[in-house]
């Protein structure tokens, strides 16, 4: 009988253990288990102030000429009240909810009923059905990877509009912006809590679930990795990459149509602005294959922090230079324009070429050239939920070998380009690249907190190797 029962203690020890290493395991994957007190304040802060910073932003052009101080004095000074303020800001209309309606409705149209025909006309490009990364419960995902064709059929119907079909002007997007901004808020919250009522209640894959037990946490950084509709409907895919970005190059087209409507010609920095923002766009779902395996993708849950910011906060701050110009139209100097170019050139070539490199060496497993030369790399390995032991390389060679998140470096390069073109008038442009610093240093920071946790010892003879993150003999 005690000889029953000390067996019986020491299978529920092993089980536990079990138990314990799949969480640890699982735990390198992915967001946080606990919930520190830092990180909840955080995100109460986000949750509380995100969409009133989206508004300040939006309200201080359409009333203030995009001073983001007058508004505050006016405050302080009782020249005028809140309600002031909110009485002058045009609220939703029915044109609006039609308008964006339509635009997410077609969308999802075009993400889920057009199969991609692009990679089989466009040498190079890589569409239709590809795999994703593993999942930390061993899951490899397929996509439908149709964002380029999307890109094409919405640019090449909005410039038959603007050319021939006149169903609409092409100032409609800034002339409703305001408005649209409150059904992209409601889009955005509805699509943030169906993610976590879904991770509660019916989750795509359970073991790919996370609770904290903190309402907050995991409303802001999701529950579920990989939410899904059915066989191909992809949250996280979806709202990163349409209606958001597909939208980006619209926006700042209605801002040049409008800024043409006002002034009767387009300046140079708007074209600059629409110019530079349009490659990076177009880089983006000419790489969608490539984006499965970055940080959003592999680690990221899916929340409000994806759900409300794809909805809300991208497309509405990261098109401010853009709403600035039709505020305060600059024209740049020949210098300075072509200044503005060649940063903007320069900062996506290392952004692409440092990202080719990456791609190419895993594409490869290490049997390429780099600069010219066979790339050097760190051998790893790490485990996942399953138990399964995988083995990676972490390149050193080429840019990586400069700093480990240089083509973030390139990045910063791009997004300075763009408030750099808007002339030095107002701060508000360049909220932009202030932002981007923050987030992409932060990034770095997460990043590299869980590369460690999911490598060890590995990561430490990575880090050795590769001193610097950013700037090289800097940070």
């Amino acid at each position: 009988m005690a000889a029953h029962q000390e067996k019986k203690l020491a299978e529920e020890r092993k089980h536990k253990t079990m138990q314990n290493g799949t969480k640890a395991s699982q735990g390198q994957w992915g967001r946080a288990w606990e919930v520190d007190w830092f990180s909840l304040a955080s995100i109460l802060f986000l949750l509380m102030f995100a969409p009133l910073i989206v508004y300040y932003f939006i309200m201080s052009c359409a009333q203030y000429q995009c001073s983001l101080t007058e508004p505050l004095l006016d405050l302080l000074t009782s020249s005028k009240h809140l309600s002031d303020i909110w009485n002058r800001t045009p609220m939703l209309t029915c044109r609006a909810a039609g308008i964006y309606s339509l635009w997410v409705t077609f969308q999802v149209v075009l993400y889920m009923s057009i199969p991609d025909f692009c990679h089989k006309f466009l040498p190079g490009y890589v569409g239709g059905v590809q795999e994703g990364a593993v999942t930390p419960a061993g899951v490899v995902n397929k996509y439908e990877i149709n964002g380029l064709q999307a890109w094409i059929i919405t640019h090449v119907l909005w410039f038959a509009n603007a050319s021939f079909l006149h169903f609409f002007s092409p100032t409609i997007i800034f002339d409703n912006w305001i408005p649209l901004l409150w059904c992209a808020n409601i889009l955005g919250y509805a699509v943030s809590t169906f993610a976590m009522i879904k991770g509660y209640f019916f989750p795509t894959n359970a073991k790919d679930c996370k609770f904290t037990g903190n309402f907050f946490y995991d409303y802001m950084m999701g529950i579920e990795f990989n939410p899904r509709i059915g066989k191909w409907f992809d949250f996280k895919l979806f709202f990163n990459g349409r209606p958001g970005i597909v939208a980006w190059t619209l926006i700042n087209l209605s801002f040049a149509a409008k800024q043409q409507e006002l002034y009767g010609e387009v300046t140079n920095s708007m074209i600059l602005v629409n110019v530079l923002q349009g490659i990076y766009v177009l880089d983006f779902f000419w790489n969608e294959a490539w984006y499965l395996k970055t940080i959003d993708i592999c680690h990221d849950h899916f929340g409000w922090y994806l759900g409300w910011g794809d909805c809300v906060w991208l497309p509405y701050l990261y098109t401010l230079q853009g709403l600035y110009l039709v505020y305060h139209p600059v024209q740049l100097c020949t210098a300075h324009a072509v200044g503005v170019l060649t940063l903007g050139l320069l900062g996506y070539y290392i952004f692409r070429a440092t990202n080719h490199q990456k791609d190419l060496f895993r594409r490869t497993n290490g049997a390429c050239r780099i600069w010219g030369k066979r790339p050097q790399y760190i051998e790893c390995s790490y485990t996942s939920v399953d138990g399964a032991k995988y083995y990676s390389k972490l390149l050193t060679s080429g840019f990586w070998g400069w700093a480990r998140h240089f083509n973030y470096t390139g990045d910063l390069m791009g997004s300075l380009a763009y408030c750099l073109a808007c002339g030095f008038g107002h701060i508000l442009p360049y909220f932009y690249i202030i932002y981007m610093s923050i987030l992409l240093t932060h990034r770095c920071v997460r990043d590299e907190h869980r590369c460690s946790s999911k490598y060890g010892k590995d990561w430490d003879r990575y880090t050795a190797a590769v001193p610097y993150r950013l700037l090289p003999g800097v940070f």
